[in-house]
């Protein structure tokens, strides 16, 4: 498999959001915006990055009774430095996000990528696949969010462009089911051509 290809199929092949459906929890929730789905991207594509490259190095030394809790140290320790990254430098994304950003530890992406790739694979493979499967993420999540966003407040990346209010239920739990399941549709009836 090429280098390139190992980062373009996380954004089709294996969309973790439109085609794997995993980490529904921080999608569904965090999409109110385009921005807040663009900031969680970024956050759990830095963690993801990171962790593959670390579990993929580390992967050889560590005995398979215990590499499932080793690497949930490993991405818990790059989700501790994400988290003081972003207290210290990105304080009002870090609020917004909230709660959702020490919840990437058990993101079954990240989990799930360290363990169907990263420990089989080279360092470089492995970042390589977790920049794809990360970008991925995060388009996803920041096209949903831009869908909840327009249709529910009439603007795009905070930018006001439509007069008056939208449709609240966009912003809120229905709207993001509804957001998602159309996009699925699109995005796999894509695939399908």
């Amino acid at each position: 498999m090429s280098k390139w290809s190992l980062v373009t199929k996380g954004f089709v092949k294996d969309n973790p959001t439109f085609v794997l459906v995993l980490g529904m929890c921080p999608t569904l929730a965090t999409t109110t915006s385009a921005i807040n789905g663009l900031e969680m991207g970024l956050a759990t594509l830095f963690v993801l990055v990171l962790s593959n490259m670390a579990i993929s190095a580390l992967a050889p030394l560590v005995p398979d009774k215990v590499h499932i809790p080793v690497y949930i140290v490993v991405i818990a320790t790059f989700v501790t430095v994400l988290q003081l990254l972003m207290q210290a430098y990105m304080p009002a994304a870090y609020a917004t996000l909230g709660l959702f950003i020490p919840l990437i530890v058990v993101n079954c992406i990240v989990l799930g990528r360290a363990e169907a790739f990263a420990n089989k694979n080279t360092v470089i493979d492995s970042a390589l696949d977790g920049i794809g499967v990360g970008l991925g993420f995060t388009l996803s999540l920041t096209v949903i969010g831009l869908v909840r966003e327009i249709l529910g407040s009439g603007s795009a990346f905070g930018f006001k462009f439509i007069p008056g209010d939208g449709i609240l239920a966009f912003v809120m739990a229905p709207g993001a089911f509804l957001v998602l399941g159309y996009l699925m549709v699109l995005f796999n009836k894509y695939l399908k051509k």
